[in-house]
C-alpha cells in the first residue's frame, strides 16, 4: 500500500549509481592504491556507471533528466534571490545543485580517461597525463566535500529532507501550512 505522505523523487537507478560511484571513488581515492589492477577496474567501473548515468540523462525519469534540473543564469539567480524561503519540495536538484551534478559528472568522467589513458603506449610516461589525473582527482575529492557540506547546510536551512530521500527515493510531502 502506497504510502499517501510521501512521493517518489529519486529512482532506483539513480540511487544505485549515486552511491556506487560514492563508494567506488572513495575507495579508490582513499585505499586502493594507484597502479593496481583493482584501482584500474574501479574507474573502469566508474566510467561506465557515468556513461549510463549520462543515457539515463536523457530518457530516465523525471528528475533524473538533465532538463529538469540544467542550470541557467536566470534560474540560478531566482533561487538563490528566493533561498532559504522558497525551495521547491518535488524537484529534484536546485539549479546549484545541478551545476554540482553536472561539474561532478565531468570530474568523475576526466579522472577515469586521464586514468585509462595513463595505461595506453601513446601517453606512456607523459607527466601531464600523470598530472591531469591526479590533479582531476583531487578537484573531484574536493567537489565532494564541498558537494555533502551544501546537502548539509541546504537540509538545515531549508528543512527540505535531502538525505533520506537519496536512500529511500522517496520524500515526505511538505507539512501543510
Amino acid at each position: 500500500m502506497p504510502n499517501e505522505n510521501s512521493f517518489v523523487i529519486w529512482d532506483k537507478f539513480i540511487r544505485i549509481f549515486h552511491w556506487s560511484v560514492a563508494t567506488l571513488f572513495l575507495l579508490d581515492y582513499w585505499v586502493v592504491e594507484g597502479g593496481e589492477d583493482l584501482h584500474d577496474w574501479i574507474g573502469y567501473a566508474i566510467a561506465l556507471l557515468v556513461v549510463l548515468r549520462v543515457i539515463w540523462g536523457f530518457i530516465g525519469s523525471t528528475n533524473a533528466r538533465f532538463n529538469s534540473f540544467w542550470p541557467s543564469v536566470f534560474n540560478i539567480k531566482q533561487y538563490v534571490q528566493r533561498f532559504p524561503n522558497k525551495t521547491s519540495y518535488t524537484s529534484g536538484h536546485n539549479p546549484l545543485g545541478g551545476m554540482m551534478i553536472l561539474f561532478l559528472l565531468f570530474m568523475l568522467f576526466l579522472t577515469a580517461l586521464s586514468g585509462w589513458m595513463r595505461g595506453l603506449d601513446m601517453f606512456w610516461g607523459e607527466d601531464w597525463v600523470q598530472w591531469l589525473h591526479e590533479y582531476s582527482a583531487d578537484v573531484l575529492m574536493a567537489s565532494v566535500l564541498i558537494h555533502v557540506m551544501a546537502v548539509v547546510i541546504t537540509q538545515t536551512l531549508t528543512r527540505v529532507p535531502l538525505i533520506i530521500p537519496m536512500i529511500t527515493g522517496k520524500r515526505k510531502k511538505p507539512p501543510s501550512n
